[in-house]
């Protein structure tokens, strides 16, 4: 067990509450990670994601934006939005990742649960904080952990309700200090580098409208050849299987959470016909879009 800046990190240990009747979920995993185990495409998930930075740098994509990560950084993520970790190369990056997902009934302004989970939905979606600042929340975090290291923890619902009610209390934390936040990303980019991602991220923005490489070529005043090479290379993607990929993923959304009909969603996603949803989706998903609609909670990621 490691202990830096006061947040304790134990490699590989994790901690797990899964209560399927009610839809009470947590999952605490301290591991780290390494640029081999990157993730080809950004992904998105039915739950809330946090993850925690205890190496010096790294980098995260949300719908196509990049940002720098430094040490102590806390990144919220809320459910379906596309993003990814990028771990750099070298020594394994220790990070504290937590899922979880509340009961629908919750999720009620009655409730106080929206107004709690408001930083996640905020715009930029990574907090800095002071040193001071940090070692507070730390601390909530530790109690958890230390909790389900005592003698007589044994994932009863009583200990799942204190894990649940010591969680709650670093979230309310992290609320009051949300306008405290100092992140500003300062990321070591090229400027080509910088027009590529926000060609990803202006994708992302508009993946419903007609779009093709002398479309974007035009808007963001650059050769046709020259952006087609320059994105593969920064982004390790065609243009055109990204933009197919992310009407597949936004399409993959709707199947999930909507009883629109499925052709309804191909048009809504910028899907020229209904064939062509059909051939794009099987060729990124590996299934139907009706074979997808059934599963029952969507893959973490298709690639």
């Amino acid at each position: 067990m490691l202990i830096e800046n006061t947040l304790i990190y134990e490699k590989q240990y994790y901690i797990i509450v899964n209560n399927v009747e009610q839809k009470l979920l947590y999952y605490f995993d301290y591991d780290d990670r390494n640029a081999s185990v990157n993730m080809v495409f950004q992904h998105f998930h039915p739950f809330y994601e946090i993850m925690i930075l205890l190496a010096p740098e790294a980098e995260h994509l949300f719908e196509g934006n990049l940002f720098h990560l430094s040490y102590g950084d806390i990144v919220l993520i809320p459910p379906y939005l596309l993003h990814k970790s990028i771990y750099r190369k070298g020594a394994p990056s220790k990070r504290i990742i937590i899922n979880f997902m509340l009961p629908d009934e919750w999720m009620i302004d009655e409730a106080g649960y929206p107004e709690l989970l408001s930083p996640f939905h905020a715009q930029g979606h990574i907090y800095r904080f002071s040193s001071e600042q940090r070692l507070k929340l730390y601390g909530l975090l530790n109690n958890i952990l230390l909790y389900t290291r005592r003698p007589d923890y044994a994932a009863r619902p009583i200990d799942e309700l204190m894990i649940h009610t010591r969680f709650v209390e670093f979230l309310h934390e992290l609320y009051l200090l949300r306008d405290q936040n100092l992140y500003a990303n300062d990321t070591d980019t090229t400027p080509l580098s910088r027009k590529m991602y926000a060609i990803a991220a202006y994708i992302h923005q508009h993946y419903q409208e007609p779009l093709t490489l002398s479309s974007l070529a035009e808007d963001f005043f650059i050769n046709p050849y020259y952006l087609s090479h320059s994105f593969r290379e920064t982004l390790n993607f065609t243009l055109s299987d990204y933009i197919q990929i992310i009407r597949v993923k936004n399409a993959q959304h709707l199947l999930m959470t909507t009883d629109n009909k499925v052709s309804d969603i191909a048009a809504a996603c910028g899907f020229s016909s209904f064939s062509q949803f059909n051939r794009v989706f099987h060729k990124h998903a590996g299934m139907s879009p009706r074979e997808y609609r059934q599963l029952p909670s969507p893959p973490n990621d298709m690639r």
